[in-house]
């Protein structure tokens, strides 16, 4: 008989709703995560070590996550192993969990991803992105083996950083539509279940009339940052969630370091994408939609929202194909020239502000 199915790697436990972290210890306690309990804690500055002082774990090991850097997260996965932890949970923001995830994936042994803000995707992906001397890399690490996200803490996070999970979220659609854009002129294979599970997650937000103050909304945020994970995972790589988007903040992180978030950099990496594929393909997309989200959610739309001037910025355009070598997206399939992309940044700038 054929096989008619596939297996879908996916977390063994989601749980995304108020009060959440107080049953932390009972997901720990899974004998499918750890049958002595012999856990570890990774925690970053803020709400990771207040959250920690709140549990009753008792017999669980505390590591500082100081920073986001890969020197850090090696050091982590060391300790990790040398301690014979049959698991570890990393309690924090992004930068916590990627650093958890690689050290886990290090050590081998399974990671729960505890969320205190809704920044990005990084949630459940199988992805890592570390700081390094050179810039910013990304690396493929074991997904999380269970995810809670507590909806109390993430409303206690700054605003801004949960905003700026809209903006990746939404930057799924531009990913998609490059990748569908290399299946059709280069044969590269694309996956529908992972188009599929990134898509539903960006539309999921994408026309929603609340935000971060809506207790619904969070809920959808958070669940949607974790099937974009899940899309990644399925397609084996970050394709149907980075695309020209990310070729775009990657660029800009390396040549103007500390301009601004993932997230907010994803959308308006997404909405550039758009705009480009409108002037020179004559593909409107989704353009005012995903223009209408990152303005309704507060985002930042334009270069100089970030602190950028269009010059910095079509620096960055120029550069970002050289962050992802082999990747195919619209800035490699349009190839455009020095003056193309100046006149193409000064058309974004005069037409998509607020």
């Amino acid at each position: 008989m054929p096989l008619l199915a596939r297996m879908v790697t996916a977390p063994l436990a989601i749980d995304v709703r108020r009060g959440a972290i107080a049953d932390l210890g009972t997901v720990l306690a899974d004998r499918r995560i750890a049958t002595e309990g012999r856990i570890a804690i990774a925690v970053g500055p803020g709400q990771g070590e207040r959250i920690v002082a709140d549990l009753d774990l008792p017999k669980c090991e505390v590591f500082k996550v100081a920073d986001g850097r890969v020197d850090t997260a090696d050091e982590l996965g060391r300790a990790l192993r040398s301690g014979s932890f049959e698991a570890v949970a990393g309690i924090g923001g992004g930068k916590t969990i990627d650093v958890t995830k690689y050290a886990a994936s290090m050590a081998g042994i399974p990671m729960v991803a505890v969320a205190t803000n809704l920044s990005h995707d990084g949630i459940a992906s199988p992805v890592s992105s570390l700081e390094h001397e050179s810039g910013k890399g990304s690396y493929g690490v074991t997904m999380p083996i269970a995810v809670v996200v507590d909806t109390d803490y993430v409303r206690s996070a700054p605003q801004r950083l949960v905003r700026s999970g809209v903006g990746d979220a939404v930057s799924n659609l531009s990913a998609i539509a490059d990748w569908e854009l290399a299946g059709r002129e280069n044969g590269e294979p694309v996956d529908g279940m992972a188009v599929t599970l990134a898509r539903v997650a960006a539309e999921a937000v994408l026309h929603r009339p609340d935000g971060v103050g809506s207790e619904p909304f969070l809920t959808a945020l958070a669940e949607a940052l974790v099937l974009s994970g899940m899309a990644m995972s399925v397609a084996g790589s970050s394709r149907p969630c980075s695309g020209s988007c990310h070729e775009l903040l990657h660029a800009v992180d390396q040549l103007f370091p500390g301009t601004s978030n993932h997230g907010e950099l994803a959308g308006i990496g997404a909405l550039f994408s758009f705009h480009l594929r409108a002037e020179y393909l004559g593909e409107a997309g989704r353009l005012e939609e995903i223009r209408a989200c990152l303005i309704r959610h507060e985002l930042p739309l334009l270069p100089g929202d970030v602190g950028l001037d269009d010059e910095s910025f079509a620096a960055a355009v120029r550069f970002a194909p050289e962050t992802r070598p082999g990747r195919y997206t619209v800035l490699e399939h349009l190839n455009l020239s020095e003056s193309d992309i100046e006149r193409s940044v000064a058309s974004y700038v005069k037409n998509l502000g607020r």
